[in-house]
Parts: structure tokens; sequence; C-alpha cells
């Protein structure tokens, strides 16, 4: 993990962007975390193809809310998003996509592979590559939660990396078929949020991956209103979620 700038936003949490070979990101650290008090870190998903500088101001209050509560928080640049080469297939895959919705129709299981797949397989690794390096820093204790999407990407890391302690879901993507497969594995604490009219998410298919989770502790928070209208109270009830399964600083 190479630091190549640092800033502080009010009040006091420090912002540093980041590179892991080719991977950009930004740590977000609150202002009581040090050697001395080491503090949880939360992984924060994002919407792939966007980007993290336009995401950037919704990233940065995401990011205010854990360091509110005690907590860094984590962004990388996704595959093929930013200034990353474009992912093999993807543009033919959301191409269909954007076909079958037009007609009304439901996409094909094939596509939703071809669109998801090869960027969960090549995230999720390099999110393990990232964890390595912030876990070695010397405020960041072993507490880890993952929040947000795509929420394929997050149910692959809970799946397979036992240091994940708890998840924050966003239901908004399609779901491929192994995805399904992959959470009858999850059993940690999950909170996922459902957005009931978002008109680019499959809600039979967000129901089902809910019912396949193992998770003994898991709840399903549906509000009513698109892809973009979540409500306040709904990340103040996601922040409570991981303040309880993540608890804060540690000395």
């Amino acid at each position: 993990m190479h630091f190549i700038s640092e800033r502080h936003l009010d009040p006091g949490i420090a912002e540093r962007e980041f590179t892991i070979g080719d991977i950009g990101g930004i740590l977000w650290t609150p202002p009581q975390a040090s050697s001395s008090a080491l503090v949880p870190v939360i992984l924060m998903g994002q919407p792939g193809g966007l980007g993290m500088r336009r995401m950037y101001s919704r990233l940065e209050a995401r990011a205010r809310s854990a360091a509110a509560h005690g907590f860094a928080a984590v962004a990388i640049e996704l595959p093929g998003a930013g200034e990353r080469t474009a992912l093999p297939g993807a543009e033919r895959a959301r191409a269909d996509l954007r076909r079958a919705l037009t007609a009304g129709e439901q996409p094909g299981a094939d596509v939703i592979d071809r669109l998801i797949l090869p960027l969960v397989d090549q995230a999720v690794p390099e999110w393990q590559t990232t964890l390595d390096d912030v876990l070695a820093l010397p405020e960041i204790n072993e507490r880890v939660g993952f929040s947000g999407g795509v929420i394929a990407i997050g149910v692959r890391l809970a799946a397979i990396d036992s240091r994940i302690a708890a998840a924050g879901l966003f239901a908004g993507s399609y779901v491929p078929r192994t995805t399904m497969e992959e959470a009858r594995r999850v059993t940690i604490p999950l909170h996922v949020l459902l957005q009931w009219d978002d008109e680019g998410n499959d809600r039979g298919m967000a129901l089902d991956l809910f019912d396949a989770f193992a998770s003994t502790e898991k709840s399903l928070y549906a509000n009513m209103g698109g892809h973009t209208g979540l409500p306040q109270f709904a990340g103040d009830d996601a922040a409570r979620f991981f303040a309880r399964h993540l608890g804060a600083v540690t000395r």
C-alpha cells in the first residue's frame, strides 16, 4: 500500500489516497485512531462501472458516518471502472441486459453471469489484497465489515474470507447463479437493504437471495422508492448494525 496524498476533513478525519499495484483507493480514519487506540474497518462497496470519482460524495458521506461510530472505512476502484481497463465482454453483456429490459423481458441467466461474474472474479481478490494491507496498519484492529454493493462481491467475500465479521448489503443488482450457491455458505450477521421499487433490481431475485443466506442473524429492510431513494434513517440503522457487531475503538 503506497499512500499518495493525505488531507483532513472536519472533524479530524484523515483521508488518504493510496495505490496497490494498479488499484487505486481511499482510506478514511477517525480522529481517535492510533497505535494505542485501534479501530475496526468497513470495506465500502460501490456500484460497478461508475468509478470512485463519480461516487466520491456518497463515499465520503458514508465514511463520515463510519467515523462518527469510531470506524475506519476504505474504498477501492473496481475493475473496469474509472480509468481502469474495461472488463472483456462487459459492454456487450450490458447491451444485452438493456435490450432485455427495454423489451420488457427477464434477462437470461447467461447475460447476468457474463455481466457480473468477471467483475466478481477480479474484484474479490483485489479486496482481499487491500484488506491484507489495511490490517497491517498500526491503527486498525481485526474487526472487519463489508458495506454496500455490488452484492455478488459482498456475498463471495463473506463466503470465503473469515475476516469479514458482518455485512450490510445493498440488494440493487442482478445476481448470478453461483451467487445463490455462495449465499448458502454465508453465516455471519447480515443487514440487507432493498429498495422495493428499484427499476433496475429484480425484487424476486433479491428475496430469493436473502432466503438463501445461512446466517442465523439476518435482517431485510425494505423501503419504498427507487434505486437512489434510500431514506436517511435506513443508513442510520445500518450504522447501528455495525456498531453492534464490530464494536468501536480497542486499546
